[in-house]
Order: C-alpha cells, then structure tokens, then sequence
C-alpha cells in the first residue's frame, strides 16, 4: 500500500499561501509528492524547490483563462495532478495551498489508509475541517463553513475534482467514503486585511465575469473582516509547521465573537447544531458508508 501526495499552486509568493506548511504537512504520510505549478508571475518554483525534499516531483502546468466561472479552473488543474500519479499507488493525499495537516493525526491518517487499502466500495477518506478567519486565534463555526471534505481518493482515475476542487465525485456520483479521525486545518482566510485583498484581486479573473472582476479589482485595498456571521474562539494547537508563519504574523484584528449576525432561519439552525450536533440540510460531496 503506497500513498501519493498532490496538489497544485499558482503564485504562492504573490498570494502568501501556506504552501511550503501545507506539503510539509503531508509529507510524512505520503510516499511521493507531486506539486502542479502553475504559470506565476512569482518565484513559486524556486520555494517550492527549497524544500529541498526527494520525495516531491514537480511539474508545470498553464492556467486557462477561460475557465472563469466559480473556480472550475481549480479542478480542471487538480485533475492535471491527479492524472500524474502513477497505478502503483493505493491511495492519493489532495492538499490545497492554504491547508494544513496537525501532525497529531499522522497515525489516524496511516492507519486510515492501511485499514481501507483493500476495501474497494471505498473510495475516498472523509476529514473533518476548521477554518481559520483573520487571525489565528478564530475559527469559523457556522454553516457557511463546511464541516467535512473528502481529502484522499482512491487511485481511480474516473475520480475527478468537483466543481472548484472543493471534493471529488465519480461522474455526477457523491464518493463513497469512511469518515477518519483527521482534521484539515484550513488558512485561506487567515492574512492581514491588505493581503487578504491583494488576494481576492489576484484571483478573481478565476472566479467571475468582467464585471465582478472589475468590481473586485476597483475595491479599496484592505478587506473587512468585520463580515462575519459567526466565530469563535480557537483554543487548540497549531500544527508544528505552522508555527513560523504564526510567529511572524505583523497584523491585528479586533473582532467581537459575540456578535451573532444571522437570518431567523440560520440562527435557529446554528443553535440546534450546536445543542445537537446535527447539522440538517447541509451539503454533502460524499455519501458516508464507513462511520
């Protein structure tokens, strides 16, 4: 049983992904790592070679600008990706440039893989997910955030990334998957409010039609994180190789966790989760068959 590591990235620098954090991150639980990298205007490739790491192959790929509704580029690439992973390996890690694995569920995720090696009706491991807002100290807790993604797939090529490469489907077909003892730690919202902005500029030619990307582009330059609907506090641990980066944050964020801005409907499905655990009409990517 072997397990393949991929993602793609595109203007790291530029962006300030966690890049080199999130492939450090895996990097003990994969047996090769492959990193798509895209057109950038940046010196991706030279960070991406300092990690200086045997087990990772690079490759080169070219962004289509065409490909400018909801993200579908991001699939399309990521499907680049996975089509480089070679038969001889069971499973494939998919890791997004601003996500990160706590190296407390390294075994979870090796065992994991080894129990359902042989388990053919299983297609994909199911992780449990925070998402991190504004600072380091937050994490999102409402329904606008999802709960659960599928990370690593089976190595079967008619698995193919689903819309913005958020999950994987088989055709139009939810993936089949077994819910692990694993977190993705996810960052993307996590940069200083001129950052986080310089970012939304940067890739909203992926995202949007001209005029959003015009609106986008025309913003002042500094995002207001003061947006949410919901937050609380984070009081676990940081995955050690994020702890640099951490150190090194120059901003600060005053927000106010107290704050609860929803609708009726959103309010009364928040608190019933939070009293229940249950979370009804959400989206899922993924049909759970192995609790």
């Amino acid at each position: 049983m072997k397990v393949a590591g991929f993602t793609i990235i595109k203007n790291a620098v530029i962006n300030d992904f966690p890049i080199l954090e999130a492939i450090r991150s895996i990097l003990p639980v994969v047996d090769e790592m492959i990193v798509l990298i895209g057109d950038s205007s940046d010196e991706t490739v030279a960070l991406i070679e300092s990690i200086g790491d045997p087990k990772i192959k690079i490759h080169h790929s070219v962004w289509d600008k065409q490909l400018r509704k909801g993200g579908s580029v991001l699939a399309v690439e990521t499907d680049k990706a996975f089509a480089l992973i070679d038969a001889s390996f069971t499973w494939a890690f998919y890791i997004q440039g601003d996500e990160v694995v706590h190296e407390k569920y390294h075994a979870s995720i090796k065992e994991a893989c080894q129990q359902y090696a042989e388990d053919q009706e299983v297609q994909g491991l199911l992780f449990n997910y925070a998402h991190f807002f504004g600072t380091y100290d937050y994490v999102g807790d409402s329904r606008k955030w999802y709960a659960h993604e599928t990370r690593i797939i089976r190595n079967n090529k008619s698995i193919s990334a689903y819309r913005d490469a958020q999950g994987f489907r088989i055709g139009k077909t939810k993936l089949p998957v077994a819910a692990i003892d694993a977190c993705i730690y996810h960052y993307g919202w996590v940069k200083s409010p001129e950052q986080m902005k310089k970012k939304q500029k940067q890739s909203a030619t992926y995202w949007n039609d001209d005029t959003k990307m015009q609106e986008i582009i025309a913003s002042p330059d500094y995002y207001d994180f003061t947006g949410f609907d919901s937050l609380e506090k984070f009081t676990g641990t940081h995955p050690n190789v994020m702890l640099e980066r951490i150190k090194q944050k120059n901003w600060a964020i005053d927000l106010d966790i107290s704050k609860k801005n929803f609708s009726f409907k959103n309010r009364v499905l928040y608190y019933f989760e939070k009293w229940t655990g249950i979370r009804p009409f959400d989206f899922r990517n993924h049909k759970i068959i192995r609790p």
